[in-house]
């Protein structure tokens, strides 16, 4: 849970356009600790978590969406997820790279809504 909070702060925080340094002056901590908390080191308490989160104009909820989802051994901390990142921006070829991506997709299984 700790590892899918972090992720959703630090998707959050690139998604406004903070740098760390300029997130962690908006709730008061340093920009060590905010890295702390976007890699899971230390956890975010509940107060510090609802600063976040009004810092970063979301609500609280949002950090827990997708958390049944969330498995820990597929982190990005995970060497063969590490691994295929540094592989694939290797890629110089943009049409090599959209053809992983479409062979990624073609791999991934399909949520699959119920008729009624």
């Amino acid at each position: 849970m700790d590892q899918h909070i972090a992720a959703r702060l630090r998707e959050r925080r690139l998604v406004m356009g903070l740098s760390q340094a300029d997130l962690a002056a908006l709730i008061g901590v340093s920009y060590q600790q905010l890295q702390k908390y976007e890699t899971a080191e230390n956890r975010i308490a509940a107060g510090r978590l609802y600063e976040i989160a009004r810092s970063l104009r979301t609500p609280v909820a949002w950090f827990y969406e997708g958390l049944e989802r969330w498995d820990v051994h597929w982190s990005a901390h995970h060497p063969l997820v590490q691994e295929l990142v540094q592989s694939f921006s290797q890629i110089e070829d943009e049409a090599q790279q959209q053809a992983v991506i479409q062979m990624i997709r073609a791999l991934t299984p399909r949520e699959r809504v119920s008729g009624a």
